[in-house]
């Protein structure tokens, strides 16, 4: 995770392109199922003047067809996951992700109140102001956030799958969960760089307690484990209490989410 400031530092995970296809979907969506089918581009190999490597493909974004009384309609891919309350964060965190996120759960909450919304992680992390703006948005809202690990949630990512309502905190079997403290860079005089230490310290520190808070774990456990990059794998991170469960299959997660929102104190 990357800690912002005035003088803010990304490393390279950080600096990527903004995901097509993450706006609300505009009007909507009657009682019946529609018929739809899937619309993909073909993969387009981009120019590569090294005859030694292969060429990179370009992957396109698919669409979405679909088919009513009311006539056709077409989304995109994640607009069409927006419609059954499914928000996917796959790519590194900054601020221009966190806002699409922070959109997506803002609309679903004053889409149906109450009922809950499924965030898909599988980020590296990013951003620390990104990633907490998220995270108190989670937890502002009246619909609980079910959080769901697929690949890998690491460092704002975990953070973000820790922070999902309790009883609803899910990952696959062969997901990978990281977890370290946060870091990031200063430049200018030594009062300027003082500051910078004093506001990564206090992050490091709240965010230490926020943990301990949705883990169960003692504050001093987590500030000793998470002192350096700590890897776990999907039953570790049950045991450890970042996760509730781990589960195989789309069925238990709606199970799950028919159950009543545990209250965290």
């Amino acid at each position: 995770m990357v800690v912002g400031g005035r003088a803010r530092v990304h490393d390279a995970r950080v600096r990527s392109d903004l995901p097509e296809g993450l706006l609300p979907v505009r009007g909507s969506c009657g009682t019946a199922r529609p018929t739809r089918r899937l619309r993909s581009e073909a993969l387009m190999p981009t120019l590569d003047h090294d005859d030694d490597d292969e060429p990179m493909p370009t992957i396109y974004t698919p669409y979405i067809i679909e088919r009513s009384s009311r006539g056709e309609r077409t989304y995109d891919i994640f607009s069409r996951l927006l419609l059954d309350r499914i928000v996917f964060l796959g790519t590194p965190i900054n601020d221009d992700v966190a806002n699409i996120i922070i959109a997506q759960l803002l609309f679903l909450e004053a889409d149906n109140p109450g009922k809950d919304i499924h965030l898909y992680i599988n980020s590296p992390g990013g951003s620390v102001s990104a990633g907490l703006a998220i995270y108190d948005t989670m937890q502002h809202l009246s619909s609980p956030v079910s959080t769901i690990c697929m690949g890998m949630a690491a460092s704002m990512g975990c953070f973000l799958l820790a922070g999902g309502a309790k009883g609803k905190r899910f990952s696959l079997p062969h997901a990978r969960i990281m977890m370290h403290q946060p870091s990031g860079g200063s430049q200018g005089t030594a009062a300027d760089i003082e500051i910078a230490a004093r506001e990564i310290l206090y992050l490091r520190t709240k965010m230490n307690e926020l943990m301990a808070k949705h883990t169960g774990q003692p504050t001093e456990r987590i500030e000793r484990d998470f002192d350096r990059d700590r890897y776990m794998s999907a039953d570790e991170a049950k045991e450890y209490g970042i996760v509730d469960n781990i589960v195989t299959t789309r069925g238990e997660i709606v199970e799950a989410s028919a159950q009543p929102t545990v209250t965290s104190t």
